[in-house]
């Protein structure tokens, strides 16, 4: 009995050896490109992009979906915005290079209120808040409990709304104590190492993936068992969260676009983003076709039409849609 007990022990250890060795390749291959700065007894990281002499929009604070980093959006809208528009680029409590902080940011309104404060010591009053997948959750509880910072919300295929069902597996078990920490520190690494190609091409099914999207964007961040464990605790609270929140919806006053597609296979879009434009008043859907679950990449386009229109200037956000799909449709014929 004793010699198996130490051969579990040993492999236990080489795990965790693998994983620490592995999340420290992953931060020399996807170095911090962003600036990490105290905000109240933790550091949050971003990439702050000032407007440009001939800026003609508002602020744009953006906000990453779960398993992400700043690097996601960064590469979908700095060039798009590029001197039109300050930028914040932010990585979320425990994810990239920001530190988690306390317990307050195991829920999307301490992630919001994190937001808040990097945006104060960044020196941004108000802003537009784009917010994509998970990302929408924390949007809409930015608008909800920051008001007066919120000068619009685009929601991009958010998760906003309790759905049926429950979570991966895997996410229930690393949000489990101990036996999570050990699963993150001993097996998500190697899994998750074969599961990045199939995932990321999925995320943009039935859309193709950017050739250069995992060099770029470092998906592979996740997979450090800190960062791992942050992101297991956040999914694992959403259901609950929302279930609570999303009645409040009906008190967002700011103006609101959200940018869904009718092909998302990782968030139900009959149910957030139907019910979002439900909810919040006066709130504009935009439903493409042949769109899945990263319209920052695909419809970057229509995107920036929804910042231009909430920065007051005239547009046709319906003729960028038909555009779009014009687009998407063709991309999609034989």
């Amino acid at each position: 009995m004793f010699p198996v007990a130490l051969l579990f022990l040993a492999l236990i250890l080489a795990g965790v050896a693998y994983s620490l060795w592995h999340a420290r390749s992953f931060a020399r291959r996807f170095p911090n490109v962003g600036e990490l700065i105290d905000i109240g007894g933790y550091r949050m990281n971003s990439v702050h992009l000032p407007a440009g002499g001939q800026a003609d929009l508002l602020p744009v604070v953006f906000i990453h979906g779960a398993s992400g980093n700043l690097l996601d959006q960064l590469h979908a809208f700095a060039p798009a915005l590029d001197g039109r528009a300050e930028m914040l680029f932010v990585d979320r409590p425990g994810h990239g290079y920001s530190e988690r902080g306390g317990p307050e940011n195991d829920l999307p309104d301490g992630q919001a209120d994190a937001t808040a404060k990097l945006m104060d010591k960044r020196g941004i009053r108000r802003a537009v808040i784009v917010g994509h997948s998970f990302g929408g959750a924390i949007a809409a509880s930015f608008a909800l409990n920051h008001p007066d910072k919120t000068a619009g919300l685009v929601l991009l295929a958010p998760a906003t709304h309790p759905w049926p069902g429950g979570i991966d597996w895997y996410y229930r078990l690393t949000a489990l104590p101990f036996v999570g920490w050990l699963f993150a520190h001993t097996l998500v690494t190697p899994l998750g190492q074969r599961r990045i190609e199939g995932g990321t091409h999925s995320i943009f099914s039935p859309n193709p993936r950017p050739a250069d999207y995992i060099d770029k964007t470092g998906p592979h961040l996740v997979l450090r068992p800190s960062t791992f464990l942050s992101n297991a605790r956040d999914i694992a609270n959403l259901h609950a969260y929302l279930t609570a929140t999303a009645p409040r919806y009906r008190e967002i006053a700011a103006p609101t676009v959200i940018i869904t597609g009718d092909s998302d296979g990782i968030v139900l879009a009959d149910i957030h983003s139907r019910g979002l434009a439900r909810d919040i008043p006066g709130a504009e859907l935009l439903w493409i076709g042949n769109l899945g679950h990263k319209p920052d990449y695909v419809v970057t386009d229509v995107i920036v039409a929804a910042v231009e229109k909430l920065a007051g200037k005239p547009g046709d956000l319906d003729a960028a849609v038909k555009r779009a799909e014009e687009r998407l449709a063709a991309a999609k014929t034989p």
